[in-house]
């Protein structure tokens, strides 16, 4: 595996992106903090995985998040 010194989520999959951003905001505030209908029409990880993995506009949204709350 090439070290990628640059990229804050190298080693970071998707989905604990994810799941520490429900953990920490829940899906009521992630969606008023990224307006996706997968955070507020019945959301769940895997559904929400799913999109996100299909949308890089709106990965690129909850990834600056995950960043911004780690940073």
């Amino acid at each position: 595996m090439t070290a990628q010194p640059n990229n804050p989520l190298h080693g970071i999959t998707l989905e604990t992106v994810l799941t520490t951003l429900v953990e920490h905001y829940g899906w009521a505030e992630l969606c008023k903090l990224i307006n996706l209908q997968c955070f507020f029409n019945n959301p769940s990880i895997k559904s929400s995985l799913k999109f996100l993995r299909q949308t890089p506009w709106a990965r690129k949204k909850v990834e600056d998040l995950y960043l911004s709350l780690k940073g």
